[in-house]
């Protein structure tokens, strides 16, 4: 099969309604529009969520708090995880990336203390919790803020 052979499944397309083509095709005239109205005319219709002039749905329900816009998300790893790369390894925000520990690092990366850590780690990472920092400093690793 090449690709100039593939065609669509059997009952899967239809032909389009070409509408205002004549008396004949049932669609002529007001193009199944109906006569006159809101709606028989170009760029007739309502906007999204317009209830007909009642206070619409989003106006009655109650609104509370507020989205801080400046939230900063960080991308978070507990010290647990950290026990797969070996002693004496450099575990930056990048590594954990293309280790698959994190699939993005968002706005940074937050070591939290999680779990116990074993091996001898050098971690670079944006936050660190107090338990994690006192953890991989227990262990012999050592910490840094980047």
């Amino acid at each position: 099969m090449k690709l100039h052979e593939l065609k669509p499944a059997k009952g899967s397309t239809k032909t389009r309604n070409r509408v205002g083509r004549g008396v004949a095709t049932g669609n002529g005239k007001t193009s199944g529009r109906g006569q006159k109205g809101q709606n028989s005319r170009s760029g007739g219709g309502v906007r999204l969520g317009f209830e007909g002039g009642q206070n619409p749905i989003f106006k009655r329900l109650p609104k509370r708090g507020f989205t801080n816009y400046t939230r900063k998300e960080y991308a978070i790893v507990n010290i647990e995880t950290l026990n797969r790369f070996d002693s004496g390894t450099e575990v930056t925000p990048e590594l954990l990336v293309k280790e698959g520990i994190v699939s993005k690092t968002k706005n940074g990366v937050k070591i939290l203390g999680d779990g116990n850590v074993i091996k001898d780690l050098t971690v670079k990472a944006n936050k660190f919790s107090a338990s994690a920092k006192s953890a991989i400093e227990a262990a012999g690793g050592k910490t840094e803020v980047i």
